[in-house]
């Protein structure tokens, strides 16, 4: 018996050599398989056919062809509950999450990057003040998730066209410096005319504060000095906006 025993055993490598790569070829080929099917639905169906787990898969595919990116995309939408949530999530964060590495984290980034620059195109595209809604639309994209205050200023032409989009300070999860000062400067350098201040409120309640109220107002006075228009001041929560103009609290006719 015991012959017989280690004959089996001495058998087995050269059965494994058979049955291993051959089980090794299958798991290739059927994520090929997976992956070509997917790439079917978008190009037949379109980005709205895919669910956002799908839509996390195949942004994955690229940045790591030898994984299996369906339990990573399960992870991420986990963490950070929605397609948006994890695009948009710090890269410290994106980091933590088992299997993502480096590569993923930048081609999440590289999505992100990419849906702003969209969503920038289109303001740019008309007069912000005929084009409220997808300038609202930006901003939202671009500060509501964001887990500290970020102040920022859209600089105008004299026909309301954007110039700039440019951050002026990042701060704390309830505060951003911000120098009335400094926005009248860069908005000599850059020749504007008129200007938006925009910022964040990481608790998601986009209600002004009373320094929101007191910012809003020097920075009017010292624009007003020099000739240029504050046409409002937009705070930015998670699931809404508030406008300074339209709640009365910048001096002028309110938004409608």
């Amino acid at each position: 018996m015991g012959k017989r025993r280690g004959g089996l055993a001495e058998a087995s490598p050269g059965l494994l050599a058979l049955v291993e790569p051959a089980a090794a070829a299958a798991a290739p080929a059927a994520a090929e398989g997976h992956r070509a099917r997917m790439r079917q639905k978008l190009l037949q169906a379109g980005p709205d056919a895919l669910l956002d787990h799908e839509l996390l898969e195949m942004v994955l595919f690229l940045a790591l062809p030898r994984r299996d990116t369906k339990p990573i995309a399960r992870a991420l939408l986990d963490r950070f509950g929605s397609f948006a949530g994890a695009i948009a999530a710090p890269q410290a964060e994106l980091a933590t999450v088992e299997g993502l590495g480096e590569a993923g984290v930048a081609a999440l980034k590289i999505v992100q990057g990419a849906a702003l620059r969209l969503s920038l195109a289109g303001v740019q595209e008309r007069p912000a003040l005929d084009n409220w809604q997808r300038l609202l639309d930006h901003l939202h994209a671009t500060l509501a998730r964001e887990r500290v205050e970020q102040f920022r200023v859209l600089f105008l032409d004299s026909r309301n066209r954007l110039i700039a989009d440019e951050r002026q300070g990042t701060g704390t999860v309830n505060h951003t410096p911000a120098y009335p000062r400094e926005v009248v400067r860069r908005a000599l350098e850059l020749h504007a005319t008129a200007l938006i201040l925009v910022h964040n409120h990481p608790s998601g309640d986009p209600t002004p504060s009373r320094a929101d109220i007191e910012l809003t107002r020097e920075v009017r006075t010292a624009c007003e000095a020099l000739g240029i228009a504050l046409h409002d001041h937009v705070i930015v929560g998670l699931h809404g906006h508030a406008s300074l103009r339209r709640e009365g609290l910048l001096c002028g006719p309110a938004r409608s």
